[in-house]
């Protein structure tokens, strides 16, 4: 996608196409699209991260509870963004053996009650294996740290999302 497409969008069209690149967090689009004009898409990539590295403790938990369980409710129920539909199914999540969802479940529920806030990973760089030792080992990290370490897991996601925009946009273009 070339940056000029991105600077000339209107707000309703650079919300549309970049408003769930954090996840269910449309204003954080709409705050970036008054920083306005970008010289690259690195720069628009470093205005999300930035955005959310000046978000206080409670910004930054919110922005992660909006995040689903992985392989939880929203998954059984359909609700899940189409991206993060994507991500988990990617990642293995959505065929869970019965075990497998159960261990999830109580994990997901433990590190819940422990934070306040639901695990976060970056689905598309990891697999069911991997996010349930994540999810264990996780656990046991003090407040603070993994407050950080789900904001990082953000920023993953945020960029792959990011390529996705401007892959799509690219195939768009192409006769």
């Amino acid at each position: 996608m070339d940056v000029q497409v991105v600077n000339c969008m209107t707000c309703e069209e650079f919300v549309r196409v970049f408003g769930n690149v954090v996840e269910r967090c449309p204003l954080i689009a709409a705050a970036l699209w008054s920083r306005r004009p970008f010289s690259s898409t690195l720069e628009l990539e470093n205005g999300f991260n930035e955005f959310i590295d000046s978000l206080s403790i409670e910004g930054k938990e919110g922005i992660l509870r909006c995040h689903p369980d992985l392989a939880g409710r929203e998954l059984l129920a359909g609700t899940l963004t189409v991206e993060s539909r994507g991500e988990q199914g990617q990642a293995g999540l959505t065929s869970l053996s019965s075990a497998d969802a159960l261990r999830m479940n109580q994990l997901n529920s433990q590190y819940k009650e422990q934070f306040g806030f639901p695990f976060v990973i970056c689905a598309r760089m990891s697999d069911k294996d991997r996010i349930l030792q994540q999810l264990e080992s996780r656990v046991r990290n003090q407040q603070l740290q993994e407050l950080q370490c789900d904001i990082e897991e953000v920023k993953s996601i945020c960029r792959l999302r990011l390529q996705d925009i401007y892959n799509r946009a690219a195939k768009s273009t192409k006769l």
